[in-house]
């Protein structure tokens, strides 16, 4: 499963909310619901936010096994 909990400390680090994501990077609301999901992401929202943070993948999403 992949994981978006970092995501949500290097925005605080970065100062960049969720009002400014939506306003001003053109990601809706109904995309931040589904990070804080961890829903299915697609790769053009992905990279808007390493974009926008200026950071990896891999500083705002990981991979953790599912239980099983």
């Amino acid at each position: 499963m992949i994981v978006f909990d970092k995501l949500w400390g290097v925005m605080k680090e970065k100062g960049v909310s969720t009002y400014l994501l939506r306003e001003k990077c053109g990601i809706d609301s109904k995309t931040i619901r589904r990070l804080r999901a961890n829903d299915n992401m697609e790769t053009k929202t992905l990279n808007k936010l390493c974009a926008v943070l200026d950071c990896r993948l891999e500083d705002i999403a990981e991979y953790l096994p599912d239980e099983q």
